[in-house]
């Protein structure tokens, strides 16, 4: 295959860095360049200016609303958009509920849930995690039993992100408790305000609130919000999973993330010179520039065969596993090159007589331990060997 950009696919690079250098305001730039935790405001201030150019659903064919990209197309606009400190769409929607409605919702579903995604009326939170059921999501115990019309709903979900800002939430429940665990989960969507759902926060090691717990307490879901099957809530659960894995890749972040690892050992002095010429933390960068060269060689591969088959395969795990980890040391390279500098939190730094490192630094040491969570969430890395070897290597 060719890994090279096709002139048609240069140009449309063209018109997204176009478009980014009329629409994208500095504010919402700089507060991304800065490693700040945006506001909910800012999130949707941005989902707004893709929504009014037809940009949000960037996964969706044109029937849905979207611009009908290919693969290559959506992976130039993300990197395109790393690359000028735009923030991230917000996945749950856009990126990871939309695609499943179009696949498995009813007509019904169809009309009322894709226009108010591509509006913004509706944020979506994932409750897929609970307290005993991570990587073995399989054995998740929210329950949903059916009566009348309604599901009535029991349980606790974990680590949603940033449910805080949600009025609506996607739900893993179990529905039947014999058999196979896989067997007997239902994918249901409700209001994240009915009566008997709370939403209690989590702060984060960086102090932070990205991430919550969700109960539900005799929680009244018509029965509408079922999508699919009854019973068969795994198969879309993987399907949406996969989407959610090639998205938490990250190449356009970490390819920005090196360029700035790379201005920081520039201008960093030890012992007289520049840190780029430290041969250790030389080699460092050099080893993780390749390691990035190859991911993104491996990810217009994995483009390459979507664009044929229509969907992402279980080689999403790859780009999931190589894809953190890359982030991972490139943080690690961005502290330890600012050294003491990067030890402050956010709003820690009182001592006008410190002395301050570069612009946009201040973050740096939340950006850090806020990224040790990529190679847990999404499904592990040790459970995306896990389905490497059993799809893949077939053992």
């Amino acid at each position: 295959m060719d890994l090279s950009y096709t002139p048609e696919e240069e140009a449309f690079r063209a018109e997204v860095r176009a478009f980014l250098e009329a629409e994208l305001p500095d504010h919402i730039s700089a507060a991304v360049r800065s490693g700040e935790e945006l506001s909910r405001e800012i999130y949707q201030e941005w989902h707004e200016i893709l929504g009014r150019k037809g940009w949000l659903g960037t996964t969706w064919p044109k029937e849905y609303g979207g611009p009908g990209w290919t693969p290559v197309e959506r992976y130039i606009f993300d990197v395109e958009c790393s690359r000028c400190y735009a923030p991230r769409i917000v996945a749950f929607g856009p990126h990871m509920l939309g695609p499943v409605i179009q696949k498995f919702g009813n007509d019904e579903q169809k009309r009322e849930i894709l226009p108010r995604i591509l509006s913004g009326e509706d944020w979506w939170a994932q409750g897929y995690s609970e307290p005993g059921a991570g990587s073995d999501l399989a054995s998740l115990k929210t329950r949903a039993e059916r009566v009348g019309d309604h599901y009535i709903v029991n349980g606790q979900k974990t680590w949603t992100t940033l449910g805080q800002h949600a009025n609506r939430i996607f739900c893993l429940v179990r529905t039947k408790q014999d058999g196979k665990p896989q067997e007997g989960i239902s994918f249901l969507l409700m209001d994240i305000d009915l009566p008997g759902i709370e939403v209690r926060p989590i702060r984060l090691i960086e102090g932070g609130h990205e991430v919550n717990e969700v109960f539900f307490s005799d929680v009244k879901v018509p029965v509408s919000g079922l999508v699919g099957e009854e019973n068969k809530g795994w198969t879309i659960a993987k399907y949406l999973l996969t989407h959610e894995r090639t998205n938490i890749a990250g190449v356009g972040i970490s390819m920005q993330a090196l360029e700035e690892v790379k201005s920081l050992a520039r201008l960093t002095k030890r012992r007289g010179k520049a840190l780029i010429e430290d041969p250790l933390f030389a080699v460092r960068v050099a080893r993780v520039e390749s390691e990035l060269e190859a991911m993104k060689i491996t990810n217009l591969r994995m483009l390459y065969t979507a664009q044929k088959q229509g969907q992402p395969g279980p080689e999403t795990s790859i780009l999931k596993i190589k894809g953190t980890l890359i982030g991972q040391e490139l943080r690690d390279l961005a502290r330890r090159a600012l050294g003491p500098v990067a030890a402050p939190f956010p709003g820690h730094i009182t001592d006008g007589n410190l002395v301050m490192g570069p612009k946009d630094s201040e973050h740096n040491a939340a950006v850090y331990f806020n990224n040790r969570k990529t190679s847990i969430f999404g499904g592990s890395n040790e459970i995306q060997r896990n389905i490497l070897t059993k799809t893949m290597l077939e053992l």
